[in-house]
């Protein structure tokens, strides 16, 4: 497990312009996202399959 300090987040382009804000940090085989508004409460891992189908998803969601 990796801690939030260790990690490089970056906005996620899936973002909104407004306050729907998400940050995302590459990890070997994984993906680290966290709540911009919400950076104390921690981050959530997602294996890169799991994170790659939840971006095909959002981007048929449109």
């Amino acid at each position: 497990m990796h801690s939030s300090t260790q990690l490089t987040f970056r906005k996620s382009s899936y973002s909104s312009t407004n306050r729907d804000c998400v940050e995302v940090a590459d990890l070997p085989g994984a993906s680290a996202v966290r709540d911009t508004q919400n950076r104390d409460a921690g981050h959530l891992t997602f294996a890169s399959q799991e994170w790659a189908a939840m971006l095909s998803t959002a981007r048929t969601e449109r």
